[in-house]
């Protein structure tokens, strides 16, 4: 297993929310994840087509009765960014913790 690497496709947080919140789920409908990450349409839209562009989300698109729908999925390739971005995350923040521990204040500051 390679080391865990930030995804600059997942810094963004509109992008990181969408895909965190199709983690937990199979499929969803476009229109519950526009509406929990507080998106317009084509704002969602345009985040949707970054995602399907590097393998992390996947649309399907169809009909219930007459109205059109869409429904979205992570990928196993999203789902192993989101993995590693986290943990990328969660190395940086334990460092940042080893760091704040060992360093006493005044030791940086000229005599």
């Amino acid at each position: 297993m390679t080391e865990a690497q930030v995804d600059p496709a997942l810094v963004d947080p509109t992008r990181l929310a969408i895909v965190s919140l199709l983690s937990s789920t199979k499929w969803v409908e476009f229109a519950f994840v526009r509406d929990t990450v507080g998106l317009s349409d084509s704002a969602l839209s345009k985040q949707i087509a970054k995602l399907e562009g590097r393998d992390y989300v996947e649309a399907k698109r169809g009909y219930v009765g007459k109205r059109p729908r869409t429904w979205l999925a992570l990928t196993k390739t999203g789902r192993e960014a989101l993995d590693s971005h986290l943990s990328a995350l969660q190395n940086i923040v334990a460092a940042s913790r080893r760091t704040g521990e060992s360093y006493s204040p005044g030791a940086d500051q000229p005599g």
